[in-house]
């Protein structure tokens, strides 16, 4: 990882099999801020598996809002993926995208990247023209295989994402290392479906050789995110 991360200077061709996201928050009010409305809405980009949007209570395009990306789980959809945070958006003024991987699970995990950074490049870009985003709070964060790719993603794409959370990941396999995102990290230590001691006990300590600023919270329990998790992450990432 240390390795990757210093060859990251160097040019490298940027597209989805790169891992590279191209979606970028456009300075000034966003081209399509009429057709927002705050409330859970579909993406609108795909039938059958596709994602969703939620706009907070009280949102407005002359503030611009923190946004965190949201992946699911393996066999998972969209509204699992937007579990953790939906109850916290409106308070902390959080947007949420959670789109659907386009099969069973994320695409660096069966085979390699590739269709997944598209839709969700696709996803992001059209959430940067709906709204105002805050370019220095911009988090992707998940749990389980949705956790792996998320630090997968993340450290590949550091130059957009600002924090990346990952709750109970089993790897991370970037394929590329831009940018210096915070990291934030959590496993139970009784998880039986991702066991710490070859997960999160061999990853965070790789993190920190690799430079990264990474907070690392080990709780007693199985493969799951607590209340008290969630809003630690949460405030973590806004703080």
């Amino acid at each position: 990882m240390t390795e990757q991360r210093r060859q990251s200077t160097q040019e490298r061709p940027a597209g989805p099999r790169q891992g590279r996201l191209l979606a970028r928050a456009a300075p000034g009010h966003p081209s399509e801020a009429s057709s927002v409305t705050p409330g859970l809405q579909p993406l609108g980009l795909e039938e059958g598996r596709d994602g969703l949007l939620y706009i907070p209570v009280g949102y407005s395009p002359e503030r611009p809002a923190p946004l965190a990306l949201m992946l699911h789980g393996a066999g998972g959809n969209a509204h699992h993926g937007l579990g953790f945070f939906l109850d916290h958006a409106d308070t902390a003024g959080l947007i949420l995208v959670s789109p659907e991987s386009r099969r069973a699970t994320w695409d660096v995990i069966s085979g390699g990247y590739g269709p997944d950074v598209s839709y969700v490049d696709r996803a992001l870009q059209l959430v940067f023209r709906r709204c105002a985003v805050d370019p220095a709070h911009v988090s992707v964060e998940g749990f389980s295989d949705g956790a792996s790719y998320a630090l997968s993603l993340g450290l590949t794409n550091g130059d957009l994402f600002t924090h990346v959370i990952a709750f109970s990941p089993g790897f991370a396999a970037p394929a590329d290392q831009r940018g210096a995102p915070r990291v934030y990290v959590s496993h139970g230590v009784h998880d039986d479906v991702l066991p710490i001691d070859r997960c999160s006990r061999r990853l965070v300590p790789l993190l920190q050789q690799a430079g990264y600023d990474t907070t690392y919270h080990e709780f007693d329990g199985p493969h799951t995110v607590p209340t008290d998790i969630v809003r630690e992450g949460l405030t973590w990432f806004l703080g």
